[in-house]
Formats: structure tokens, sequence, C-alpha cells
């Protein structure tokens, strides 16, 4: 399940990104698969010998370009590890939402992110987010969890305040929202309650695209992303200046 638009992102084979608190990995696969040299950059150890793992796969099975690069890095997000403008795209994809001094965060994807490049941010949206959070504090208090809820104004003033400039966005996931708001209404961690259970198969049908099935929710969701898309997905460039 992706949130980025690769295309809207610009990205091309021989590309060199990162995704920045890549997680299980899902978007850092997608773009190695497009033949870009990738590196999946997060704090969790555990999460990134997973993905290593993943890339060693797809490598085996042959699912990548002759050429294209991937591999892992752990660090911190308020310290990157790598040179000025290094990457020619930058992907930051649910993270933000997570990390108390975003601005340095911020400062830091926009610091190794070449003149010229371009950036894809993405982060829960107010509305979606803003109703998890009134029905469970269990959703967000937590660890780790999300210490923040961004308004798209708000998150992309803080954006061009450190130097990038705005070409678009867009909505995501809207049939994602009524599913956590299911979860935080009955208990994040009860998934075995039947209307928790049942909304997730509706998901993985759609997500594995069962003929008929995804044809149903793909529209409804296209209808519903710009109303309540569980995700804001901000495309920014780095001025080549």
């Amino acid at each position: 399940m992706l949130t980025v638009d690769f295309d809207r992102l610009g990205l091309r084979p021989g590309d060199r990104v990162i995704d920045m608190g890549c997680g299980a990995g899902r978007h850092a696969y997608e773009m190695y698969r497009r033949g870009a040299d990738v590196i999946a950059f997060d704090q969790d150890a555990d999460e990134l010998s997973g993905v290593s793992d993943v890339f060693a796969g797809m490598r085996e099975a042959g699912e990548v370009p002759a050429g294209a690069e991937a591999d892992v890095k752990q660090g911190d997000a308020l310290s990157l590890p790598f040179a000025d403008g290094e990457f020619d795209r930058v992907v930051a994809s649910e993270v933000l939402e997570h990390i108390p001094d975003d601005v340095s965060a911020i400062s830091e994807l926009v610091r190794v992110l070449a003149p010229g490049g371009t950036m894809a941010v993405t982060v829960p949206r107010w509305l979606p987010e803003r109703i998890c959070w009134a029905l469970s504090d269990e959703y967000h208090a937590n660890e780790g969890g999300h210490i923040r809820i961004y308004t798209r104004t708000e998150l992309v003033a803080r954006l061009e305040a450190a130097g990038m400039v705005l070409e678009g966005h867009a909505h995501a996931h809207a049939l994602h929202s009524p599913y956590w708001w299911i979860k935080c209404a009955v208990g994040v961690d009860r998934e075995r309650h039947p209307l928790v259970r049942g909304y997730h198969q509706l998901l993985v049908w759609d997500i594995m695209r069962t003929r008929g099935i995804s044809r149903l929710t793909r529209g409804a969701e296209r209808a519903l992303d710009p109303l309540i898309g569980k995700s804001v997905v901000l495309y920014l460039r780095k001025p080549s200046a």
C-alpha cells in the first residue's frame, strides 16, 4: 500500500533516493523496483533487518533492474549521516508526526536533497487524525506514538521556511480512516472484534486487487480521498539556485 505517487515525485532509474523513517520498507521496495539506488533509513534495527532481507530477496528473484542498488542505514533523523545534496529524491512518509523536533528533522531532509531535487512528505490528515485522538488516548499516547496533528497549511509553512517550494498535494487512503475510527472506538488492540476483522478483510481484498472488489473499493476511495483521506501527501522541490 503506497502513499507516495512516484510519477509525481519524478523518480527515475538511477536516482539516488532516501526513504527516511522507512519502517517496514514499503516505499523503499517500490523505488528499488523502479531502478533507483535506495537508502532505507530508520532508527529501528529490527525493521531494517527485515528490509535488508527483502532487498536481498528482490535481487535474487530478478525483480530489480540491472545496476540498481539498495542498502539500509540506522541512525537519527536529526543528524543524517550523509553529505549535503547527496540525494536526488527524498521520501518521508508518516514519520514527522512522531518526531518532537520536527523542524530540525525537516532541515536535515532539505540539507541532504540536491538542488533541483524533489521531496515527498506524508503525514496523517488533520480531520481523520483528530477523530482518532478524540475516540482513543491509546491510539496516540504511547512511546513512539503520534505527538502532533498537522494542518496542511502548517506543514507546508514549515517546509517552505526550510527552503522548499510546494509543487502539489494529494490525499490518500480514505478507506483506512473508518478502519482506524472503528479500532479507536472498540479498542486499538482488539484485532478480533467482528467490526475490526470484517473491515480489515475488505482492505486486504482491496490491497490484493481481488477482481470486482478492487474496482468497487478503488472507485470509492478515489471519490472519498478529498473528503476523508487518512494521509495528506506534499510534493516539493528544492530550488536549483
